[in-house]
């Protein structure tokens, strides 16, 4: 279904007069529908969504209170939180926008506001936007985190979301979670998909090669032992737009090597460089486009290092960023965007390009909000068609929350406790270990916690549980390791993510040290400290390694929930933090 502008014009309008658009929260030059009219400039109109996790549905998802920058990185997009956000992209406090982009007053404003994101809502706007902009103008990107985090794309291998994204029209798209699962259902998924997949930076393994599996993949290039088609080209309104994909490059040290054997990733700056280089030489493109997974840190440093691309639309560090940052490299400049989480944001830009050059852009990172937008009848058929199956399982009510529960934050989250609690109290653990995914929707106080909620945060191919003992010296390695990952000055060097979650344990983190002299003082929720040489029960789930021996963390989290009927947390084990007073990244 595709509404005119009137219409939509007209539904905004209800909306109003209903109360869900409260006129105090914008500027006294704005109308209401503002935050949806997006004038069309320019020739060539690119719409780029990313890292929706699975959400086919409306959600509440908070932004995170902690996101710091170390070094060169201390107070530059995307590492700024809360008032300081704001004050940097002049953005008014209080506004439907704040609200969108940042944690204050979450539960007030959540409340007041509604649910974000959605397929059927999504579908909406960029049906809404295409029509604007003329039949052929537009592309839609996507940069994958797309076919996990949710039960019914565990139970569907993903397949949910390849129809979710077929009917919205995505054309081009790069990958991550998506290699969670079987290359061969990797494969197959691709198979299925109407847009293009791209990932320059994917090869088969040179022992792999000789008797490769999936030889007769239309992706595959043998000569360049390329595993997926690199990059394709687009005729936009005349203009030939290049789009390289860019796959997550840490796949096979983040997840599970076991599942995909024969591919190998990386960053590959000189192939990327070597592939611009090409593209600018044989098709002689007007605009060329990276669709990257790095995360925004990486993308930054990518784009001072390779130069001849225009425009990178960047994911999986889950940042939502109001406006591109500008990348000086010795070709020119390069614009980075990174454009949110779980179907939260829709990117538009919209460019002027002529001749071979980019002239001019305009750019808005636009959020979804399911009262605001209508719902594409079509898109909501498809929706509720895929859970019907698995409907009664997701609706079953565990608890109740009687706090908000959330994840997004480099340190933890309620719900990520609410998973170390129920590790340690069902597995009779002194200490627990969560990963610190940036995925996973957020439960208000009051809400019951639903088994569909439970999906969404712990909802991965790798979900078993275990239980064993280690050492004090073993604990704090693995906070080291997982902490430089998060805070090593050289984004090369980042995987993305946040901090391990505890349980159980207490401990201080400077986050501007090196590595191994990060963390320090670590002690029992009693006070004990935590001795090198002895050993300590542990409890955790999602090993990278050889599969654990464990049930999947939803079954241990469900039977906490129902035995315990409400949560409130009695203490969120976030460490204390040292060297970061005054951090723009870090809640005021």
């Amino acid at each position: 279904m595709t509404i005119s502008r009137r219409e939509f014009i007209r539904l905004l309008g209800l909306a109003g007069a209903a109360g869900m658009l409260p006129g105090s929260v914008f500027a006294a030059a704005r109308r209401p529908s503002d935050l949806y009219e997006i004038p069309r400039f320019g020739n060539v109109c690119l719409l780029h969504m990313t890292d929706c996790h699975a959400q086919l549905n409306p959600v509440y998802f908070r932004e995170p209170s902690v996101n710091l920058g170390i070094g060169r990185a201390r107070g530059r997009p995307p590492h700024l939180v809360g008032r300081s956000f704001l004050q940097h992209f002049g953005i008014e406090p209080g506004s439907i926008e704040a609200h969108a982009f940042t944690y204050l007053d979450f539960d007030q404003a959540a409340r007041k506001y509604g649910r974000v994101g959605g397929f059927s809502h999504l579908a909406t706007l960029v049906k809404r936007l295409r029509a604007e902009r003329g039949d052929g103008n537009s592309l839609l990107l996507d940069g994958g985190d797309t076919w996990q985090g949710s039960g019914t794309a565990y139970w569907t291998r993903g397949r949910d979301m390849v129809g979710a994204c077929n009917l919205l029209g995505v054309d081009v798209m790069t990958g991550h979670w998506e290699f969670t699962y079987r290359d061969q259902e990797v494969i197959s998924n691709i198979g299925e998909f109407k847009g293009e997949f791209l990932a320059q930076n994917v090869s088969v393994r040179d022992e792999a090669l000789f008797d490769y599996r999936f030889a007769d993949f239309a992706g595959f290039d043998e000569d360049e032992g390329l595993a997926f088609k690199p990059y394709t080209i687009k005729v936009v309104n005349g203009m030939k737009v290049a789009v390289i994909g860019q796959a997550f490059p840490y796949t096979p040290i983040a997840n599970p090597q076991r599942f995909i054997p024969d591919w190998t990733f990386g960053i590959q700056d000189d192939r990327m460089q070597g592939i611009v280089d090409t593209i600018r030489e044989t098709e002689k493109p007007d605009l060329v486009v990276v669709l990257s997974h790095n995360g925004m840190d990486v993308d930054l440093k990518m784009a001072s290092r390779v130069s001849g691309v225009d425009v990178i639309f960047g994911g999986h560090t889950h940042d939502g960023v109001p406006a591109p940052s500008l990348v000086k490299n010795r070709g020119g400049r390069t614009l980075v965007t990174n454009a949110g989480s779980n179907g939260k944001f829709l990117g538009v830009m919209d460019l002027d390009v002529r001749k071979g050059r980019l002239h001019d852009y305009r750019y808005r990172l636009v959020p979804i909000f399911s009262e605001l937008l209508p719902a594409d009848a079509e898109m909501q058929a498809y929706v509720d068609q895929v859970r019907a199956p698995y409907r009664e399982k997701l609706d079953e009510k565990l608890a109740v929350a009687e706090e908000t529960l959330y994840r997004r934050g480099n340190f933890n989250g309620t719900f990520d406790q609410v998973i170390c609690d129920a590790l340690r109290t069902v597995g009779d653990a002194q200490i627990s270990l969560s990963p610190g995914f940036r995925w996973g929707t957020t439960v208000l106080p009051g809400q019951s916690i639903t088994m569909d909620n439970v999906m969404d945060q712990t909802c991965i191919t790798y979900p078993e549980t275990y239980r064993r003992e280690m050492t004090g010296a073993d604990i704090k390695a693995i906070l080291e390791d997982v902490c430089d990952n998060l805070f090593n000055p050289d984004p090369y060097y980042q995987q993305g993510g946040d901090m391990v979650r505890v349980g159980g344990l207490d401990y201080v983190c400077d986050p501007t040290k090196g590595i191994g002299e990060r963390i320090t003082d670590m002690a029992l929720d009693d006070g004990t400290p935590v001795e090198a040489g002895r050993k300590y029960m542990v409890a955790g789930w999602a090993t990278v390694g050889s599969r654990s021996p464990g049930r999947p963390i939803w079954e241990v989290v469900a039977d906490y929930l129902r035995d315990r009927r409400t949560i409130r947390i009695e203490k969120l084990n976030t460490p204390k933090l040292v060297g970061v007073e005054g951090n723009p990244g870090l809640a005021d």
